[in-house]
Parts: C-alpha cells; structure tokens; sequence
C-alpha cells in the first residue's frame, strides 16, 4: 500500500509539473498585439517561404504569413495572406520582397516603402488588401543570370575567333613588324642625336638673332616716330606739296591763259607767213617789183625784148 501511495504521489506531481510547464508555454508564446490580415498576390517563384515565416518591416519583426496558396483572382499567381501589426506603417506606397536568411536560405517577407503616398493601407480582414510583391535580389539575379550566361557564351565565341591560327600569325606578323620599326626609329634616333646636341647653340643663335631683330624693330620705330612728329620730313613734305598744290593752281589761273593768247598769235603768224611763202613762190619778181602783174615771158602777149610793156 505505501509504495503504491508513493506512486500516486509522483505520478500527480508529473502531472502537475508538465500542466504548469504547458501553461508557462502558453503564456510565453501568447500573442497579445492585434494584426490587421493583408494580402501579396504574385507570379513569381516563393521557394523557400513557408507559413509562419517572419514578416519584417526593414528588418524590424512586424508579423508572419498566415497561409501560402493559389489566387483565386487572378489564374497562376501565388497567394500569400500575412498578418501585420496595427502599429506597422504600412502605406499604400508599402510593397514586400521575398528575403532570405543567411545559410539557412529560409525565406522571409521583407516590407519596404518608396514614400511615394503617407496614406496608411486600410486594412479589411473580410477582403484584406493587397501589397504589391516586388522582385527581391536574389530573383533579379536569377532573371539576369541568362543574360549573363548568354554574354559569356558569346565573349567565348569571339575569343576563340580571336585566338584562331590566322589571328596568331596575323599577331606574330604585326609583332615582328613593330621590332622592325622599333629598329628604324632606334637607327633614327642615333642618326638625330648629332642635330640635338647642337640645339643649344641654335637656341643661342637664334635668341641672339631675335635680339638683333627687336633691336632693328625698335629703330625703325623710332624712325618712323620721328618721320611723323611735326616739322619732320613727312610734315615738310606735306608742306612742300601744298605749296606746289598752290602754284599748280597759280599758273593754272594766271599764266595759261596768256601761254593760250599767244599761242594764237603764232598761229596768226604763221598762217601770215605761209601766205607770204606761198606768194614768193608763185612770183619771185614780187621781191624785187613788188606785188604788181608779172612781165611777159618769150612768146607771151605783151612781150618785149626790152623789157618794155606794149
């Protein structure tokens, strides 16, 4: 009797330990804040997202998902219904991501805001709203993994191309080329070496040269300096020909007038004398006899041997 008594005992304590151990689990584990039901509907791949997974408003616990299924609204797209706090700012700029923790690679939904609208998401457990579900790093590196794939594939390609025979000895050709000019401008170099190494005295001569010329610069515009002050040569000429200027115009007013009078005069003159000329030819005698009628010649009327008029 007594060691089934002991038995009772410990049996009723077990018992009265593993209610109290349930009840200390559920009174760590209650969750006393209220949440609001929202939805993310997607077409996206949500591997690795599984239900009671952490619903994370930029890194801060704000929830976890109720249930993952299919969308009855729209044909082929996932459907994700989370549960949210109250105190969560979540907008109707508010959209999620599918993160995943570290090694692990569980998934979790990370909220995120682009702070386009202040206006908070009114939640409606009946028809719960809806976060838009943008694609996360991982799903864009994914996307952009056959792009890279494809690029590589095609860098490949034009390597082996660049690396075919013709190419190599197209190379070795251009090499051996480029030895030969390097030659030729070694050879050029050694031959210009002699005109370097009398640049200096060039420099010197030509900087002497550049004096010299300053120097004649310098004298000739002094010269014309002088050439332009007033009373110099070029004012005197300027002088000189007013002076001309006015005796041009003197002789023009004064003197051609009488040259052109007598001028006239000669030309009377000489008309007179060729007259005169002219009448001396015609009758010789006219010197001696005058301007009378000429005698008679031999078998002319009026002849005499005496010289005698009939």
């Amino acid at each position: 009797m007594e060691n089934k008594a002991h038995a009772l005992v410990a049996g009723a304590f077990v018992l009265l330990v593993s209610a109290l151990l349930a009840l200390l689990a559920v009174w760590l584990t209650r969750d006393s804040s209220q949440r609001d039901l929202y939805e993310i509907s997607t077409s996206e791949t949500v591997s690795g997202l599984q239900p009671q997974a952490a619903v994370r408003y930029r890194g801060v616990p704000v929830g976890k998902v109720e249930l993952i299924g299919f969308d009855t609204k729209v044909k082929g797209n996932v459907l994700i219904r989370v549960s949210i706090d109250r105190s969560a700012p979540v907008t109707q700029s508010t959209f999620a991501t599918v993160a995943y923790q570290g090694v692990t690679g569980l998934g979790f939904i990370q909220l995120d805001n682009d702070d386009e609208s202040a206006a908070r998401l009114v939640p409606n457990d009946d028809d719960p709203p809806r976060i838009p579900l943008k694609p996360g790093t991982l799903d864009k590196l994914l996307k952009q993994s056959e792009v890279i794939f494809n690029q590589a594939e095609q860098a490949s390609i034009r390597l082996n191309k660049l690396l075919s025979d013709e190419n190599q000895q197209a190379v070795s050709v251009a090499v051996t080329q480029l030895s030969e000019a390097a030659g030729s401008l070694n050879r050029v170099a050694k031959g210009l070496e002699p005109t370097v190494a009398a640049l200096p005295a060039l420099s010197r001569e030509t900087s002497v040269t550049l004096k010299s010329v300053k120097a004649a610069s310098d004298k000739v515009g002094a010269t014309a300096q002088q050439l332009n002050e007033k009373g110099g040569p070029l004012d005197k000429l300027s002088q000189g020909g007013t002076a001309l200027a006015a005796g041009v115009e003197t002789f023009s007013a004064g003197t051609l007038p009488k040259l052109g009078e007598v001028a006239d005069e000669t030309a009377r003159a000489m008309r007179q004398l060729r007259r005169t000329v002219n009448a001396v030819d015609d009758n010789p005698q006219s010197l001696i006899f005058g301007n009378g009628p000429p005698v008679p010649g031999p078998g002319e009327a009026g002849f005499s041997a005496t010289g005698v008029k009939e």
